[in-house]
C-alpha cells in the first residue's frame, strides 16, 4: 500500500485542523527585453509582457485548489528589479513605473507583486538612486507593489550610504500612509544577501541570474508543526528534532506536488520550493506557540533562540531530503503583527527588540512586521538595519529589515494593518541616539572570510 490510512488521516488533519497551506505561488518574469529609452515605450512593454506570460496564473491556482484539495493563499508575480529596467528611460521619478505593475497585478487579480527593487550592496548607479527616491511616493499610489533594496552582503560588506538613505525612505514612506498606521512600509524590505528566487513578499524579485521566468513556490504550516510536537510531551531534545524533520518533509513533498503541476500548466520551469514557516494572525497558525510547546513560559524568554536554531535547521533539513530545488529563505519567519504568539509575547513584556534582533542570528530572515514609535529619528532606524545587515554579512545568511514607524503613535500604543499583516503593539527604541554613527558614510568592509573562491 502506497498510504496507510493514518497518513491519510494525517495529511488531512494538516489541511482541515492545523492550517497547512500553500502560502504563495510566485511567477518569476524577466523585463529586461522590456527596457528602452522611452518610459512610455517601456512602460507598455512591461504591460503587455505581464499579461502575456501571466495572465492564466490566478485561474491556474484557482484549479490547483479545487482538484488538490490543497489551500492556494497568494497568487504573486516577482519582476527584475525595476531599477535595472527603468534605468535607460532617462525618468527621475519611477512612480509611473510602480502603477502600471500595480494596474497589471490588478487585471490578472494577483495579490501582489514584487520587484520595485534596487541591488545596491557597493553602491548606487543612477537607476538605483531613482528608484529609491521614488520609494515613498510609489508605495503611497499603489496597493499591491511591493519594494525591496539590498544595501549588503557578505561579499561586498555594508553600503552605509545606502543604509542612511533607507532610514530616511522608511520615514517617508511611513508619512505617506499615516491615515493607516503607516501601512506603506509593509511592502518594504531592506535586505542582506538578497535571494534572487524568493517567493515570499514583501522582498520577491527575479534576479538577474534568473531565466526568462519560472515558478516558485511558497509553503508554510506553523501549525501542522506544533501539532507534531504536542503527541510527544516530555521528549528529549533528539525526539522533538526528529519529529519536526520529518514534518516539514511531508509538507515539502506536498509544495513539491503543487509547484511542478502549476509549473507544467502555466508551461514555465519550475523554480524553487521555500519551505519557511511563516506564521499568520489566526490562533493556531503561530511560530512563536511552536516554540513555547518546546517548553518555552513565553517566546523570547532564555532559551528562545536555542529553540529558534533547532526548528529552523530541522525544517531545513526535512526539506532538502524532500525536494530538490529548495531555495529562497527556508526555515522559520518571527514576524510580529503576523504572528499572534509574538504579539502576545511583546504585550506581555517577554520579547523586546534586543531579542528580537538576537533571533534573527538563527531565522531565516530577520526584524519583521515590527511597530515603532512614530517619532523614531530615521537615523535610528538606520541604525537598526546596520545591526542587522551586520548580522547577515558575518555569517554569511539572508537578514533583512521590514519596520513601520507609526506616525502619531508611541511605544505601548496598537497599530493596525489588517488581514494577513496584523496588528502590533508598538515597540520601544534605544532612546540613545545613533547619528553621528550613520552620518560617517561609506562602506563597512565585508568580513575576513568573503575572500574564500
Amino acid at each position: 500500500m502506497l498510504f496507510t490510512p493514518f497518513e491519510i488521516k494525517e495529511t488531512v488533519d494538516m489541511f482541515l485542523r492545523y492550517r497547512l497551506d500553500i502560502r504563495a505561488i510566485t511567477l518569476g518574469v524577466s523585463l529586461l527585453d522590456c527596457a528602452g529609452a522611452d518610459g512610455n515605450e517601456t512602460r507598455r512593454r512591461i504591460r503587455e509582457k505581464l499579461l502575456r506570460v501571466a495572465g492564466s496564473l490566478v485561474k491556474t491556482g484557482r484549479d490547483i485548489e479545487i482538484e488538490y484539495g490543497i489551500p492556494i493563499i497568494n497568487r504573486r508575480i516577482a519582476v527584475t528589479p525595476i531599477a535595472l529596467v527603468a534605468a535607460s528611460c532617462g525618468e527621475k521619478d519611477y512612480t509611473p513605473f510602480a502603477k502600471t505593475l500595480d494596474d497589471v497585478s490588478g487585471e490578472l487579480g494577483v495579490d501582489f507583486i514584487g520587484g520595485f527593487s534596487a541591488l545596491v550592496q557597493k553602491g548606487f548607479s543612477e537607476g538605483d538612486r531613482r528608484l529609491v527616491d521614488s520609494i515613498p511616493a510609489a508605495l503611497a499610489a499603489t496597493e499591491r507593489v511591493c519594494a525591496s533594496v539590498n544595501v549588503a552582503g557578505s561579499k561586498s560588506g555594508i553600503n552605509m550610504d545606502a543604509v542612511r538613505r533607507m532610514g530616511e525612505v522608511i520615514k517617508a514612506t511611513a508619512e505617506a500612509s499615516a491615515d493607516r498606521d503607516g501601512i506603506g512600509c509593509a511592502r518594504l524590505v531592506v535586505f542582506c544577501n538578497a535571494p534572487e528566487d524568493n517567493p515570499f513578499m514583501a522582498g520577491a524579485f527575479h534576479g538577474p541570474g534568473e531565466g526568462e521566468s519560472c515558478l516558485n513556490v511558497g509553503v508554510s504550516g506553523p501549525g501542522a508543526v506544533k501539532a507534531a510536537l504536542e503527541s510527544c510531551p516530555g521528549a528529549s531534545f533528539d525526539e522533538l528534532a526528529d519529529t519536526i524533520k520529518k514534518t516539514a518533509f511531508k509538507i515539502t513533498r506536498m509544495g513539491q506536488l503543487v509547484g511542478m503541476e502549476a509549473a507544467r500548466r502555466l508551461g514555465v520551469p519550475f523554480g524553487i520550493l521555500d519551505l519557511s514557516l511563516a506564521p499568520t494572525p489566526a490562533v493556531g497558525d503561530s511560530v512563536a506557540r511552536i516554540l513555547e510547546e518546546m517548553g518555552l513560559e513565553a517566546a523570547g524568554t532564555h532559551g528562545t533562540t536555542a529553540a529558534l536554531a533547532m526548528l529552523t535547521d530541522m525544517v531545513k533539513k526535512g526539506g532538502v531530503m524532500a525536494s530538490t530545488h529548495v531555495g529562497g529563505f527556508s526555515g522559520a519567519f518571527i514576524p510580529v503583527s503576523e504572528d499572534e504568539g509574538m504579539v502576545a509575547a511583546v504585550r506581555s513584556g517577554s520579547i523586546s527588540l534586543d531579542k528580537l534582533e538576537a533571533m534573527t542570528s538563527v531565522c531565516s530572515v530577520g526584524l519583521d512586521m515590527i511597530a515603532l514609535p512614530g517619532d523614531t529619528p530615521a537615523s535610528t532606524i538606520a541604525a537598526i538595519i546596520a545591526d542587522e545587515m551586520a548580522i547577515g554579512m558575518v555569517n554569511n545568511k539572508t537578514t533583512a529589515v521590514r519596520v513601520i514607524p507609526v506616525p502619531g503613535k508611541k511605544a505601548g500604543d496598537w497599530a493596525e494593518f489588517g488581514g494577513l499583516l496584523g496588528g502590533a503593539p508598538v515597540m520601544p527604541v534605544n532612546a540613545a541616539g545613533s547619528a553621528a554613527f550613520i552620518n560617517r558614510g561609506g562602506r563597512i568592509p565585508a568580513p575576513i572570510h568573503s575572500f574564500r573562491n
